[in-house]
């Protein structure tokens, strides 16, 4: 998965297994750094509980910006 289809995905909110991808890591190494120290991750995220939510353009924002 690429961020263009990221951004072609219909739903506003990404799991961190979609943002791995993008990320060529492991979707558990985002939860669990979510859990840990949110900030670090460096884009937005929102925990529901023990799930981890993120908001697809704040997710596209911050990719872009860090090329």
């Amino acid at each position: 998965m690429t961020i263009e289809d990221i951004k072609k995905m219909d739903k506003e909110v990404l799991t961190p297994g979609d943002v791995a991808q993008v990320l060529h890591c492991d979707p558990n190494v985002l939860r669990e750094q979510a859990r840990q120290d949110i900030k670090k991750l460096g884009f937005p995220v929102a925990k529901v509980g023990t799930r981890v939510k993120i908001p697809k353009q704040a997710f596209i924002d911050w990719f872009e910006g860090s090329k």
